[in-house]
């Protein structure tokens, strides 16, 4: 399976026949042993077939249909109209009007393709009402439009079973508020309410980059359709969190980046931006088992410059792939989440792949897959023990062309991943299990991956002439994401020690949901130390380019080096027995060009030591 060359081999694995990478595992409970048996460890056994409210077999692989009313109600309107008439026992609550706005008029763009490629993407059946689709509107749907819109949606006092709340999860730099919805069937709205409810929580995020639209307003579209359309049934199994627009500043401007220039889904290691920050707290509050982060990709540009030829694709599709990241989540989404969304963008005549880019050096005429560092929301959240979904419909570059089919293409994917969650949501609660403990066993055992590539290789991807609009199958060099390489390892530690003088790096460690304990009274430990070997100066790189935003990093080449280190009073330690734990190591291994220390979070080598066995030391919780 993809990623096995990088994980470590669950103590569960034992229970489906396969061979342990270490002897004398110890026996786990039965929530483990039931996860094994769900998730078969990579083989070619088939995962369980998908529940089915009725006695009737559904083709594998398809869809879970629309939940439906009961016999005698008034069944909606489709997905994505309003509703005309409510359903029996349903209380419809419609949108308020919003107040006029003065909305910032944009020239609509020259078309960057022909009339034949344009035709290739008709609008479909169903028409989407948010703000920012009005017939006549030249500008996407406002922030106060937004809010105007989810609060809306929100009632103090709910007379049916669903119940919602606006979320104000934080500011932007430029002052705009960045807004949520909870949705949920629970008894009461506050996560700890949501813990004991027995549904998992979804996570649902939209533009985190500005030029990319087509995401919010999907979301606006699947807030309603949550709260009082067709949807809504899904959350007698499951919770759902909104963000619609993670970016606000970039979206009133109409860029990528946040207004200091960073592109903050680079960031959500490193958490130097609010709005970073913002989405990092969303994920520790809630703890979801599923994150959908909504993107755009760009359809004409470099594409047509390197390879005079169109992206032809309504959706490209990744979950997350990172060193480290769980093999039974790795397996999940592959299994759960990936061929029920496919099936579902078919059967609406869209048309999808894998997710992939390519450099904006014109001269490089490789392709490649997301990328593989624990930078962006889809890895770090992956990291955090989530399924993480990336879905990037075709839009960057094409202003509003389109914008109806595009939006489809997002409800039709998010809706998709959610009745996936529904479905499995027993399932996927008892495999999280699983994942937490098995991370956390892990701690002073075998190896663990600093770093990883994608695995070069070639293949077959279909574009657009741009004159005829007739289908172009190229042959390119292509760099998988799906199998990784690691490229280096080391002893997993039990833990890092850090000086006393770390505290920016222990604020965005606890940012990310990790323990970080306060050594109490002196002491003593077994530690691997950092002797540098060579030094350079550079800035971070993603597969398209120097990543913006980013200030100018250090990059070392280290060999730990075994030594007994003493450790003061009021220094930290981060064990490794905790279930986030390889996002400490993404952060504190410093020969990374994501680390603390390359990022200058951490200001010397000496700061950091990896504990190389249990340590005896007296700790106290920090604040």
């Amino acid at each position: 399976m993809n990623n096995q060359s990088l994980s470590h081999q669950p103590p569960a694995a034992a229970a489906a026949g396969l061979p342990l990478s270490a002897a004398g595992r110890a026996p786990w409970k039965a929530a483990a042993l039931l996860a094994a048996a769900l998730l078969a460890a990579c083989s070619s056994t088939p995962l369980p077939p998908w529940p089915s409210s009725s006695s009737a077999t559904r083709t594998a692989g398809a869809p879970a249909p629309l939940p439906r009313s009961q016999p005698g109600t008034v069944v909606p309107a489709p997905l994505g109209q309003t509703p005309q008439q409510p359903r029996t026992g349903a209380v419809t609550r419609p949108l308020a009007p919003p107040t006029p706005l003065v909305v910032q008029d944009e020239a609509p763009m020259a078309p960057p393709y022909s009339a034949a490629v344009a035709a290739r993407f008709p609008d479909p059946p169903v028409a989407y009402s948010t703000p920012g689709l009005g017939a006549d509107r030249r500008a996407f749907t406002t922030n106060a439009e937004l809010g105007q819109w989810l609060r809306s949606l929100t009632d103090p006092a709910p007379k049916g079973p669903t119940r919602t709340k606006l979320l104000n999860l934080g500011m932007s730099q430029r002052g705009e508020p960045i807004l949520g919805l909870l949705a949920t069937r629970a008894g009461g709205t506050e996560p700890a309410q949501l813990d004991t409810s027995g549904r998992p929580t979804v996570v649902l995020i939209g533009q985190q980059h500005g030029n990319e639209p087509a995401g919010s307003e999907a979301l606006l579209v699947i807030s309603r359709e949550l709260v009082q359309g067709l949807l809504e049934p899904l959350l007698d199994r499951i919770n759902v969190v909104i963000v619609p627009r993670a970016n606000p500043d970039g979206a009133s401007a109409g860029t990528r980046v946040t207004a200091n220039g960073v592109d903050m889904n680079r960031d959500h290691l490193l958490l130097h931006t609010p709005e970073a920050r913002a989405l990092a707290q969303v994920v520790n509050d809630y703890r979801p088992i599923l994150v959908v982060d909504a993107h755009e990709y760009t359809v004409v540009g470099r594409y047509l410059q390197k390879f005079n030829a169109i992206q032809r694709y309504d959706a490209l599709l990744q979950y997350a792939t990172t060193a480290n990241y769980p093999e039974f989540l790795t397996k999940a989404s592959q299994e759960w989440y990936h061929p029920p969304m496919v099936a579902a963008l078919k059967a609406q005549g869209l048309t999808s792949d894998w997710y992939y880019t390519t450099s904006t050096n014109l001269e490089d005429k490789r392709i490649s897959m997301g990328g593989t560092q624990p930078d962006t929301g889809r890895n770090v959240n992956g990291l955090k023990n989530t399924v993480s979904l990336l879905i990037e419909t075709r839009g960057v570059g094409i202003g509003r062309m389109h914008i109806q089919r595009r939006v489809h293409a997002q409800v039709t994917a998010i809706a998709s991943a959610l009745r996936s969650t529904a479905e499995r949501a027993s399932s996927l609660e008892q495999v999280r299990s699983f994942v937490a403990r098995d991370i956390s066993a892990q701690a002073c055992r075998d190896q663990v991956v600093v770093e990883a590539e994608a695995t070069p290789t070639q293949r077959e991807l279909d574009f657009l002439d741009p004159q005829t609009g007739a289908d172009r199958p190229l042959r390119v060099e292509w760099n998988s994401s799906l199998a990784l390489r690691p490229t280096k390892t080391r002893a997993r530690p039990c833990g890092y020690w850090l000086s006393a003088q770390s505290t920016a790096a222990v604020e965005r460690l606890r940012l990310l949901g990790l323990q970080v304990m306060r050594v109490a009274e002196p002491g003593s430990a077994l530690a691997d130390i950092y002797r540098e070997t060579a030094r350079e100066t550079g800035s971070r790189q993603d597969v398209i380019g120097t990543i913006a935003g980013g200030s100018g990093i250090v990059r070392v080449e280290v060999s730990p080096v075994r030594s007994a280190i003493d450790v003061p009073a009021g220094s930290f330690y981060v064990p490794l027995n905790q279930p986030r734990a390889n996002l400490a190591v993404a952060a504190l291994e410093p020969d990374t060009q994501n680390s603390y220390f390359a990022n200058h979070l951490l200001d010397a080598l000496g700061d950091t030591a990896r504990i190389m066995a249990p340590p005896s030391l007296v700790f106290e919780e920090t604040d």
